[in-house]
């Protein structure tokens, strides 16, 4: 399987945390809503993973239709350094242990206490492609 995530984009992903915007869409409106995220590389034959915990207008969306996209960029004082745009297929996972463990990795990287937003759902989303511009 083709790599569809350069490992620079790798690098951006799991550099310091920043907010994605996750896009969803139902009944053919787009949503676009920010989250905290964790990157996870390739295993093997299966495609890399980002995982976002949510509720509410995102998960109904996911759950109706699976394709999503993120967007995802760094920037100084609102000037971009670099944006990441990354496409790909949501599984909602309904499984309460490694929901946990999920989200107590997310909150980590991002310094929260472990158990915050402990009631949200796990959401992977399976990467089909991404790309990347530096500026």
């Amino acid at each position: 399987m083709a790599q569809p995530v350069p490992d620079e984009v790798e690098t951006l992903l799991t550099g310091a945390p920043v907010a994605a915007h996750l896009a969803t869409c139902a009944d053919g409106r787009p949503h676009a809503a920010p989250v905290w995220f964790r990157y996870e590389p390739a295993d093997g034959d299966d495609r890399p993973v980002i995982e976002v915990m949510t509720t509410g207008r995102k998960l109904a969306n996911v759950r109706e239709n699976p394709r999503v996209a993120l967007s995802i960029q760094e920037s100084d004082a609102g000037h971009p350094e670099w944006t990441v745009t990354v496409r790909g297929t949501a599984t909602v996972v309904e499984d309460a242990a490694v929901t946990e463990r999920a989200n107590r990795r997310i909150n980590e990287r991002y310094g929260a206490d472990p158990d915050d937003w402990s009631d949200n759902t796990l959401v992977r989303i399976a990467v089909g492609s991404a790309s990347h511009r530096t500026y």
